[in-house]
């Protein structure tokens, strides 16, 4: 029995039993390494610094959240949603040279654009690491000068009349609003002029009342109805000045301030009124409102 307990330790502790003669015999012991026989890869973080050198702004980006964790690659859907989030944040309009009614001239706003395609193509052609990626913005300044505007109003090159009921306070007063807006307007030599951009969202607190507005071929009362006549007869001066169109639509139902077909319907968020100038020289675009008469002028000018 104490044999048999014997051989148990000895074949536990690493020898192992010769059924020889010579008894037993000691076996090499040899170390397990008790390793998973999986490998878990850990996905690289990386982060990167996203430079708008325009605005001295960075944005700090996780690559990880836009594929790289799980296939080392950036999903470009992804990447697209976020150029287009980055462009809500940078993009701004040109703001058009004026002249205001006391005769001073501000100079406008440079237009900032973030270009959404090259981003995502730069961003899935970085080596993987990259720590600094300077985004592609393009500033476009405004080509016109205040020395550019000596005479400017020397000559008209086209101009529009249209009428309106006085008496309806609410519309008329969103007509001389909208107008003002427009007036002092300066394009240089293919600027371009949007108005939804220049004359604003249309609110009680910008001064904009209650009128009657078309809307699904309806009319119904909307704050700043009536400054369809004001986008209209804008229309029809810039047409007659030459100016290309590049956006415009027509109301879904007629309208009497103009002859069917050249109108040019607004709304904020919707429609808009688009034109560019395509001359060698700048333009100025007035208007006058008459509250009495019921009247609104918009004319084009130049040298």
């Amino acid at each position: 029995m104490k044999k048999k307990w014997l051989v148990v330790l000895l074949l536990l502790a690493g020898y192992s039993q010769d059924v020889s003669a010579e008894g037993p015999m000691p076996v090499a012991l040899h170390s397990t390494s008790f390793q998973s026989e999986w490998t878990f890869k850990q996905p690289v973080y990386w982060k990167l610094n996203l430079i708008d050198e325009w605005n001295d702004q960075q944005h700090d980006l996780i690559l990880n959240d836009y594929g790289y964790m799980t296939s080392h690659t950036l999903d470009e859907d992804a990447l697209h949603q976020l150029a287009r989030e980055l462009a809500m944040q940078i993009d701004t309009p040109m703001e058009n040279p004026r002249i205001l009614p006391n005769g001073e001239f501000t100079p406008g706003k440079e237009r900032v654009i973030l270009s959404e395609q090259e981003l995502v193509d730069q961003l899935q052609e970085l080596k993987a690491g990259t720590k600094e990626f300077v985004m592609p913005i393009t500033v476009t300044a405004p080509s016109v000068k205040e020395e550019d505007l000596v005479g400017i109003d020397q000559r008209t090159i086209g101009e529009f009349k249209t009428n309106f009921n006085p008496s309806v306070s609410g519309r008329a007063e969103n007509v001389k609003l909208s107008a003002e807006a427009i007036s002092g307007i300066i394009l240089g030599p293919g600027d371009s002029f949007s108005f939804n951009q220049t004359v604003g969202e249309r609110t009680r607190e910008r001064g904009y009342q209650e009128a009657k507005e078309i809307v699904n071929k309806e009319f119904v009362m909307g704050i700043g109805g009536g400054i369809c006549q004001t986008s209209s007869t804008l229309f029809n001066a810039v047409d007659k000045a030459g100016l290309e169109m590049i956006e415009r639509y027509t109301h879904s139902r007629e309208i009497g301030y103009v002859a069917p077909g050249r109108d040019a319907t607004v709304s904020w968020g919707g429609p808009d009124f688009r034109f560019k100038n395509p001359h060698p020289y700048p333009v100025l675009i007035k208007s006058e409102v008459n509250l009495d008469r019921g009247e609104i002028l918009v004319s084009v000018h130049s040298h």
